[in-house]
C-alpha cells in the first residue's frame, strides 16, 4: 500500500497558504494526534476501546482527506482487535506523513 501525503499538503496549503512554519506545526499536530490514536489502539484491552480509537483515527484522517489512513482504520475496525499487522501499517502511514 502506498501512502500519499498529497491530500494533507493540499489541505494545509488551502488552510494557511504558503507559510511553511505553520504548515509544519499543523502537520506535527496531525501526526501527533494520529500517533496518540494508534497508541490507544495498541493499548486497547477490549474490542470497544479498539473500535473507538480506530473510529477516531478514521475521523481525523477524513478531516484531512488521508484516504490510505481512512482505509487502514476501516481495516482495523473490520479485523481483530490488536492486529499487529494493521498497527504496523497504520504507524508506517503516519511516519510517511510526518
Amino acid at each position: 500500500m502506498s501512502f500519499d501525503s498529497g491530500p494533507l499538503d493540499r489541505y494545509l496549503s488551502a488552510a494557511i497558504g504558503d507559510d511553511p512554519a505553520i504548515a509544519m506545526d499543523l502537520r506535527t499536530a496531525f501526526t501527533g494526534s494520529a500517533r496518540d490514536l494508534a497508541d490507544l489502539m495498541r493499548r486497547a484491552r477490549c474490542d470497544a476501546n479498539w473500535e473507538v480509537a480506530a473510529l477516531r483515527l478514521k475521523g481525523l484522517s477524513a478531516t484531512f482527506g488521508i484516504i490510505s489512513l481512512i482505509e487502514l482504520a476501516e481495516q482495523a475496525m473490520a479485523g481483530a482487535p490488536g492486529d499487529p499487522l494493521v498497527l504496523r501499517q497504520i504507524n508506517a502511514a503516519i511516519d510517511d506523513l510526518a
